[in-house]
């Protein structure tokens, strides 16, 4: 580890495939260790959005997501060193299984995270209708990349105490590594699945209580002190590669941020590096709010099928966002944030008129219309991007453009679906509105390109970018 040096206590939770009980453990250890008075840093590997939100309510510290599909290695390292600072301890949940990523050659898993950051890994194996057995799998997890330093192991869906004995001689006794935690057989501890996973946090209420129970049914089940012990053989990067710079001292724009139940899904990184270059946010509830004074608007990602009633409902924030985007009012949008910019959306048989923006309509199915990371080229005049310029970000929607008039994209997907044949990226005016979701670590000129528009949108015309 000759790129590592010591450094922050970290941990990498892992499991050899997904639905494996990573979030459950990752959650309860976080929770548990921030109750006993240390400050954890949560990191969630991969571009999800729901698991941090569990993690950071847990973790009472907000969750930073850490990829190596959509971010250089020097950055990763560098938001990894950034966001330890202050921490105790630091607890990364990986993702799929533990050699699972975007590239057959294992680029970009949690295993090429966890070497990068000189990481131990605890593997959570799912040993339902297993006993023996264990000892193969975590020895083949061992054997399969030998500098990736597998330290432990925690039981999940363990059917009681003589299974649990069975498991743990079985992996101590053939695999030299300790089990240094236990979970019985709840299922998925109350947090109801949905699309990406689980519910997101505070969504409909009660996720204190939830994770207040999960840790207290896990804290006599995790051997903590050892998970402790374990975390302390970190070695954390050399370099920490370039810092940001600091907040800008006077607000160049107001931006607008519809935040809220319907519309949560906003990478916190996002939100500081528009701070960064320059932007003053004003967050903004969609089932409540009206339009306030703002020189751009940010409409994040999220479930509104479930809030249509309401998004309808709030007929005077449509009616003013409709009338901005007619004025010119620079608005960026990803995924929840399309839709909601949409004439109307259907599910379930129910139809809710929506903003009227983007002439099309939005119809939820029952199947991902696009799912993954996403690789797309620019390749016509937009307000915030050059064409010609390549990006990379990911995908994962239930629904479809229908009833559309002619639409005008501003990208080309050479990986993934988009909204139409490889087409992303719906322009009107100084509106962008795509499914692709983008993180600023990943296209660090996105922010400044929003800050910079809206800014000049306050005093220029209504199209202010060059076509």
């Amino acid at each position: 580890m000759g790129d590592h040096v010591k450094g922050v206590p970290g941990v990498v939770i892992s499991a050899p495939q997904g639905r494996s009980g990573k979030t459950i453990a990752s959650l309860a250890l976080s929770g548990i260790l921030t109750t006993d008075g240390l400050c954890v840093q949560p990191f969630k590997k991969g571009p999800d959005y729901i698991d941090p939100s569990w993690l950071g309510a847990a973790a009472k510290r907000s969750c930073r997501n850490l990829d190596l599909f959509l971010m250089p290695e020097d950055v990763v390292r560098a938001a990894y060193s950034r966001a330890c600072r202050g921490a105790d301890v630091a607890v990364v949940e990986g993702a799929m299984g533990l050699y699972d990523g975007p590239e057959d050659n294992g680029v970009g898993s949690t295993a090429h995270l966890a070497r990068l950051l000189g990481l131990p890994v605890i593997l959570v194996v799912n040993t339902t209708r297993m006993t023996g057995s264990i000892a193969a799998m975590v020895g083949g997890y061992q054997r399969f990349q030998t500098d990736i330093e597998i330290a432990g192991v925690i039981l999940n869906n363990v059917a009681g105490p003589r299974h649990q004995k069975k498991l743990t001689e079985a992996v101590e006794r053939h695999c030299g590594i300790p089990v240094v935690g236990s979970i019985p057989r709840y299922g998925e501890m109350d947090m109801e699945q949905r699309h990406l996973g689980h519910v997101p946090f505070g969504e409909r209420g009660g996720g204190e209580a939830i994770i207040a129970g999960i840790c207290e049914r896990l804290k006599p089940r995790l051997d903590v002190e050892h998970i402790l012990r374990i975390a302390a053989s970190a070695q954390s990067p050399k370099r920490m590669g370039v810092e940001p710079q600091e907040p800008h001292p006077q607000a160049k724009a107001v931006i607008g941020v519809i935040r809220d139940s319907a519309f949560n899904f906003y990478y916190i990184e996002n939100l500081e590096a528009l701070e960064r270059a320059g932007a003053q946010l004003r967050f903004i509830d969609s089932l409540k709010d009206r339009l306030p004074e703002v020189d751009g608007l940010y409409i994040g990602g999220g479930f509104p099928e479930f809030f249509l009633r309401e998004l309808e409902a709030n007929q005077g924030l449509r009616e003013d966002i409709a009338h901005a985007v007619e004025k010119g009012l620079p608005v960026y949008a990803e995924c929840a944030g399309l839709m909601y910019l949409s004439r109307a959306i259907s599910w379930r048989g129910e139809r809710r008129e929506m903003v009227g923006a983007i002439p099309a309509e939005v119809e939820l199915t029952d199947r991902p219309q696009g799912h993954g990371y996403v690789e797309l080229q620019v390749v016509k005049a937009n307000p915030l991007f050059p064409t010609g310029m390549r990006l990379r970000g990911h995908e994962f929607h239930h629904s479809r453009l229908v009833k559309a008039e002619k639409l005008e994209f501003a990208y080309h997907l050479n990986r993934g679906h988009g909204v139409e044949h490889k087409a992303d990226g719906i322009i009107y005016k100084n509106m962008l509105a795509a499914y692709t979701h983008l993180h600023a670590l990943g296209t660090p000129e996105w922010a400044p390109a929003f800050v910079s528009l809206s800014e000049r949108a306050r005093t220029g015309g209504r199209m202010i970018w060059a076509s």
